[in-house]
């Protein structure tokens, strides 16, 4: 999530990687890059250039070691296996041309940008000795290889080792031991391990992600089960975080991988808020649908959110968590990703690729030749036939090989001249729904070997055991047809690694459409459904009989996406997102106004003769909503209350003689006076429209002129959408009305609301002199010129008017959550700047205010020629306005009557607060109605 205050000397990439490409040339500064696609293009030309120019000098080291910093071979790679050089990227380009050129001439090595990669699990495995001494075993999975080819940053690996080490001897010959292999290992002891790791993250957010359904609860204590899982899962988080934060630097990018550290980024952020921090999820993410069952659905994703970047594997899981995003938290989603409060956290797709290269070369090496050679002359005459998974139920194993049977039966030329060869890497062989499907697969594989085999021939060898890399190069190099038919894969990298191995045999690959491949390798693969055995059964047919031109064109397109779209552009492009992502922050953040500085308000308060408060009431002065699990209480919280913690200091603050208070609000007269009816002070209802004291009448500041014919034809409008939008109303003021769909489906209710506004502009309002103001989740529409700021004046002058001022008014807090078209209010009270620098562009705050003619004593003393900018920050905090020209011209536009006795104000005594708005015209921000009651009591505790 963005922050305020990232050093910008670690954050934008872009512009140190272009300033040193300038020295290198000794070329004047080119333009700097102002659109995010234009500073991502650019970091992209440099980091190729770069990497075609040290790819002539530099070779990969071949001694077998694992180094995750990319200075050492690949996982697989024999002593053998030489390095290759990449072809020149920028023939033809102009500009790369001239990059290169330069880099020739210097040798200009960009510093390598450190790389925390924090993942469940380490790339190696440990195992104990002796006290003091460990071996390390490399790992196998996807996240590791996809890893292992990255040279582009210097990289450290935080993990679990695998292993529980309770003695301090043995951590810290341990820590030695996996430091030569840069990995940093984090120590959980087993019940840690068999609470969060075999309980939470095996039991119920790996099922729940693959659209398997939470655990069935059939007694208490699995509830409590339930609980103890996720209290161990997020001190598990918190472990990592704490090795993390021991080993973190300045400018480190950390890259949290997969749901278990879904807690990771908010531990990191609360530790640091300048960290820059992604989140990569190597699983599918469910629907809105399916996540929304998850106890702790809330809490997971907001912790998610804390990071800056969100990553998944194809656009549909990022969708979906969008969506979750949207319909379990209320947060609004945006093109970007999800946005709260004018923080956004940015979320997009990066598909995964692997090192095609190690696969391509591998394919050159003798021991791999030799078992080619072995696999053909085994099943010569034989169309094969290849799969390789996990053994698990989402691999959709059974339904492979049970369309295969359907194949055979329909097409008995074909029982002796295919086979197929299964690999199925055993996993979890201790959880008896693991058992149980080995067992059920095992069963279908004899039956049909049973079936269709011969004495000399079977049709299906399955193999409980994983390759060794050798051998699974050659296998893929002689298949004729690869067949992945998962029921649900984040990705799938099985179908890459064929791709790559079959530049000579030109294999066809049948892909499901649940796995996350299928939206990169779609085009050249076949496509089913595995659930249709009779489809799967077809395309294995078509698959073998394909006309080789159409498998050559298949395998090409295929073939360049997996050569191009490789781990190590997954990579770079992740943390290039990233870093431009914290650039990107910096730049909004120069549009969000600084917190109130409580103390700098409280003194001004203090020291002033006159205050007066303007306090909007909806989401300011009442009770807190709590949507974080998107439960509400739609009939509570439509009657608004006054927040329980403000009656008595409200109450003291009204019997001050020195204080004036405005409740200024959009909702009607009914709901102000059952709220504050018992307090000294000002309502002023439907956005200034209405005003009384509370010890008088109500009275009206609306202009005589105001036309309100519209209101039956849009209120007919209205009433036919509250009818066909569940759960959305309406209400009817005396000057406007507002239709709220905030409890309706979040997308329903937007579609509706365009719907809603599309007829509005071409019907009744089409030459009504009405404003129609949009909200987050409402659409209102009120006369023109009926906003906040424009009846403040006609306000000021009716209590004036009617109240006896011994001093003018020195202070000013204006504190609420208005929607943009009342934030006219922010800028009234604004005192013209002194000759000197234009103020920032956050601060220039365009007015252009409606006044109504009107025969109040109070309006000529408050109208204004022209609208007034507000100072920066940094003019409000360093700065005494020296307003005395400003008082003295506003004199000349008051009454000489009451021009003495209205507004003094100078600058540092004007405290404007949005509460609960980034994005806002206000000078400061306070979060939430909470933190206006801790400002309100602090005011109340200061007086005598």
């Amino acid at each position: 999530m963005e922050e305020i205050g990232s050093p910008p000397e670690t954050t934008n990439l872009v512009d140190a990687q272009a300033t040193r490409t300038q020295e290198t040339h000794g070329n004047p500064a080119p333009l700097i890059p102002t659109s995010r696609l234009e500073r991502l293009l650019r970091e992209r030309v440099l980091r190729r250039s770069s990497k075609s120019y040290h790819s002539l000098e530099e070779s990969r080291d071949s001694n077998g070691d694992l180094d995750i910093s990319g200075n050492s071979n690949d996982l697989y790679l024999s002593d053998g296996d030489k390095g290759y050089q990449d072809e020149d990227m920028f023939e033809g380009n102009a500009f790369g041309k001239h990059l290169t050129d330069g880099l020739e001439k210097q040798d200009v090595r960009v510093p390598k940008q450190r790389l925390l990669v924090v993942a469940n699990r380490l790339p190696v495995s440990a195992i104990r000795k002796d006290d003091d001494s460990w071996g390390l075993e490399i790992s196998v999975g996807g996240l590791v290889s996809a890893l292992l080819g990255i040279n582009e940053f210097e990289a450290r690996w935080i993990g679990w080792a695998g292993v529980n080490v309770p003695d301090e001897v043995g951590q810290r010959s341990l820590t030695k031991a996996l430091a030569e292999k840069r990995c940093i290992p984090v120590f959980l002891d087993e019940e840690i391990v068999h609470q969060y790791y075999n309980g939470y993250c095996n039991n119920i957010l790996w099922p729940l992600f693959h659209y398997l359904g939470l655990p069935q609860e059939d007694r208490l204590a699995t509830t409590r089960s339930f609980q103890s899982q996720f209290a161990a899962y997020k001190e598990a988080n918190q472990m990592f975080a704490d090795v993390v934060n021991a080993h973190y630097r300045e400018g480190d990018v950390v890259w949290c991988h997969d749901y278990h550290l879904m807690f990771l980024p908010k531990c990191l952020k609360d530790y640091n808020r300048k960290m820059k921090v992604g989140w990569f999820l190597h699983t599918p993410f469910p629907s809105s649908e399916i996540h929304r069952t998850l106890p702790s659905r809330s809490e997971l994703l907001r912790s998610v959110l804390a990071a800056d970047l969100v990553g998944f594997h194809t656009y549909d899981y990022a969708r979906h968590f969008v969506s979750a995003c949207t319909r379990i938290l209320g947060l609004e989603g945006t093109p970007d990703g999800v946005e709260d409060q004018g923080k956004l956290t940015r979320v997009a797709a990066f598909p995964i690729g692997i090192d095609s290269e190690r696969f391509i070369r591998a394919l050159e090496l003798d021991v791999v030749k030799a078992h080619m050679k072995q696999l053909k002359e085994r099943f010569a005459g034989r169309k094969v036939m290849l799969g390789v998974d996990r053994l698990d139920m989402i691999k959709g194993i059974p339904q492979k090989i049970l369309a295969f049977e359907k194949f055979l039966e329909e097409n008995p030329v074909w029982r002796d001249k295919v086979v197929l060869v299964q690999i199925a890497v055993p996993t979890r062989t201790d959880v008896p729904e693991y058992q149980k499907l080995s067992s059920q697969v095992h069963e279908i594989v004899g039956r049909i070997n049973g079936r269709f085999g011969s004495l000399t021939a079977v049709p299906i060898h399955h193999l409980d055991r994983s390759l060794e890399f050798h051998e699974l190069c050659a296998l893929y190099a002689v298949t004729d047809v690869a067949l992945v038919t998962s029921l649900r894969d984040g990705m799938n990298l099985v179908s890459y690694e064929f791709v790559a191995c079959q530049a000579s045999k030109k294999g066809v690959l049948i892909l499901s459409e649940f796995a996350g491949a299928a939206q990169s390798l779609g085009a050249g693969a076949i496509l089913v459904n595995p659930w249709n055995i009779t489809e799967v059964a077809s395309s294995i047919g078509y698959a073998l009989t394909m006309p080789a031109d159409e498998r050559e064109k298949r395998h090409r397109h295929n073939f360049t996406h997996v050569s191009t779209h490789t781990s190590q552009e997954w990579a770079e492009t992740f943390v290039s997102e990233l870093n431009d992502t914290v650039v990107e922050a910096q730049l909004r953040i120069r549009q969000i106004p600084p917190l109130l500085p409580k103390g700098d308000a409280v003194e001004r308060y203090i020291h002033s003769n006159n205050r007066l408060l303007i306090l909007g009431f909806n989401a300011t002065l009442t009770e807190p909503v709590d949507t974080l699990g998107r439960r509400i209480d739609q009939f509570k919280e439509m009657e608004l209350k006054l927040h329980q913690d403000l009656k008595e200091p409200l109450r003291r603050l009204c019997e001050d003689p020195k204080t004036t208070i405005i409740v200024l609000s959009g909702s009607d007269r009914n709901v102000l006076d059952e709220n504050f009816g018992g307090y000294n002070l000002w309502l002023a209802a439907e956005h200034g429209m209405f005003l009384r004291r509370t010890t008088g009448d109500w009275m009206t500041t609306m202009p005589e002129n105001l036309n309100m014919d519209w209101v039956d034809s849009v209120k007919h409008v209205f009433e036919y959408f509250t009818e066909r939008t569940p759960r959305s109303h309406f209400e009817l003021r005396e000057t406007s009305l507002v239709w709220n769909y905030k409890y309706a489906d979040i997308e329903f209710g937007k579609l509706q609301s365009k719907d809603l506004l599309q007829h509005l502009w071409t019907g009744p309002i089409s030459n009504a002199s009405v404003d129609v103001v949009q909200g987050s989740r409402s659409v209102e529409v009120r006369a023109v010129g009926v906003t906040k700021g424009a009846a403040i004046d006609r306000i000021l002058g009716e209590i004036v008017h009617h109240s006896h001022v011994e001093a003018p008014i020195d202070y000013v807090l204006c504190v609420g959550h208005f929607l943009p078209k009342d934030e006219d209010i922010y800028s009234f009270f604004e005192p013209e700047l002194p000759t000197g620098p234009a103020p920032s562009a956050r601060a220039k705050i365009a007015n252009p205010l409606n006044r109504f003619a009107s025969n109040s004593t109070g309006v000529a003393a408050f109208c204004r020629k022209a609208p007034l900018p507000i100072p920066s920050p940094d003019t409000r905090a360093n700065s005494f306005l020296g307003n005395g020209n400003w008082w003295s011209r506003m004199r000349e536009r008051m009454t000489v009557h009451e021009g003495s006795s209205v507004l003094d104000l100078r600058g540092e005594n004007y405290f404007s607060c949005a509460v609960g708005r980034k994005r806002s015209s206000a000078r400061y921000l306070l979060g939430s109605s909470t933190e206006v009651v801790e400002l309100l009591k602090e005011l109340t505790a200061c007086q005598p």
